[in-house]
């Protein structure tokens, strides 16, 4: 992919028409590849010129470059003709609905229904967490964060707002029931999730069932909301006594698309004034104005997990086409869509840090601990110890794939001062 983006650049800047662009040798920039890789590259030049053509609205060109994608292309062949096959579906997708073959769908209906932008509370959620480290690495990290601010309380209410599996609270629930300088009179966890998530119940039994193993005082209370924008601090029972601490995984991105849902979440949590807010994201942007910016963007992104799934999935080819199957869901939506119906709007952690800055949130960081926590969590994954990086943003956390990002994980607090702040974000 590398070596594709700057032949791509190279040749755009020599101005060779669409298809000589595509043939040209490239010189040595090609040299040291096998023939498949250069096929490869070709292939994946091919798409980035139909991306191009179709930035500029030329529909008639850029299918006809497509249409080449489209026979080379597998979604049952090599890492990158899997990802081109899934990204020239969501190109094809675009041009008929510029050229007037498709008409979109209702983005009250996209939002309410959800689209698979990330992997939720089922079988393949689970079995992915077995085999990738990313979020079992910020999942772990977070939580460390959390116990190390909640270390004096004995009363500790946890808000999640995507509890998915709810795995990641055993961990803290057997932690916090062999704390011996201060027994925990009370856990609760609060689960947020939309009024079709009939899951979030099933998941409460088993946390509770957790607790009891280890004999911990626990509560378990499921508030279920239409979207974001109903949320409200009365939902939450939160005792005067009580430690709060919120943990937000992969959820803020969702409703970019719906800045009225966004800024009325941020609002109730800063009212409810936790210890600790654990944010994780995809370190991405996939939100430019751009069309063709942002294709690249995705490309490039999904390109390294699908190499990851290819690596870290050698020997479970079902379940990484399963995962991939998911996956392409949120690529057709980056590519495909437009307004309220794109809601995979990805950025990264400098412009949540800005749009964080307009609530007066001030950034935690990570002790040594978290840290060593994480790093710990990766080398229980031997295929990917050697590709799976742990490097520091400031006070927040990336963890990324043989040096791309992908995730951020980063700890933050809602500020009493009442100092004007000016949060210079742009989503």
């Amino acid at each position: 992919m590398r070596v594709t983006g700057a032949r791509y650049i190279l040749l755009s800047d020599m101005r060779y028409d669409d298809f000589s662009m595509i043939m040209h040798p490239f010189g040595h920039a090609l040299s040291g590849l096998s023939d498949d890789e250069k096929k490869d590259v070709e292939l994946v030049h091919l798409l980035l010129t139909a991306a191009e053509k179709v930035g500029y609205e030329q529909f008639e060109r850029a299918s006809r470059l497509l249409s080449r994608c489209e026979w080379i292309a597998s979604e049952r062949a090599s890492p990158v003709q899997r990802i081109v096959y899934y990204f020239a579906e969501g190109l094809r997708e675009r041009i008929d609905t510029g050229m007037g073959r498709i008409i979109a769908k209702e983005p009250e209906m996209i939002f309410k229904t959800g689209i698979e932008n990330g992997l939720n509370t089922n079988l393949i959620s689970v079995r992915i967490h077995e085999y990738v480290p990313f979020f079992q690495v910020t999942q772990f990290m977070g939580i460390q964060a959390i116990l190390e601010n909640v270390a004096s309380a004995s009363k500790i209410h946890i808000i999640d707002l995507e509890l998915r599996s709810g795995v990641q609270w055993t961990g803290l629930m057997q932690a916090l029931a062999e704390r011996e300088i201060r027994h925990v009179e009370i856990l609760k966890i609060t689960a947020v999730g939309f009024v079709s998530n009939e899951k979030i119940a099933e998941t409460g039994k088993r946390l509770e069932s957790v607790a009891a193993s280890f004999k911990l005082p626990f509560s378990f209370i499921a508030v279920y909301v239409e979207d974001m924008e109903d949320i409200k601090e009365e939902l939450f029972k939160i005792g005067n006594d009580e430690s709060l601490a919120v943990f937000c995984p992969l959820v803020l991105r969702t409703i970019i698309s719906i800045p009225t849902c966004l800024e009325n979440l941020m609002r109730v949590m800063k009212n409810l004034n936790p210890t600790i807010v654990i944010v994780i994201e995809i370190e991405a942007n996939h939100n430019s104005p751009s069309f063709v910016n942002r294709f690249i963007e995705a490309l490039f992104f999904y390109s390294t997990f699908f190499d990851c799934l290819d690596t870290c999935l050698e020997h479970e080819g079902e379940l990484r086409a399963e995962v991939e199957s998911v996956l392409c869901n949120g690529i057709r939506n980056i590519v495909a869509t437009e307004g309220k119906e794109r809601v995979v709007r990805s950025v990264k952690l400098e412009v949540w840090s800005a749009f964080f800055a307009r609530f007066r949130m001030t950034e935690l960081g990570f002790s040594e601990s978290s840290l060593y926590q994480g790093s710990l969590v990766i080398k229980q994954f031997p295929s990917a110890v050697s590709y799976c990086t742990l490097d520091k943003c400031g006070k927040s956390v990336i963890v990324g794939w043989k040096g791309t990002p992908v995730q951020s994980v980063s700890a933050w607090k809602f500020s009493r001062d009442r100092g004007r702040v000016f949060g210079n974000y742009r989503f």
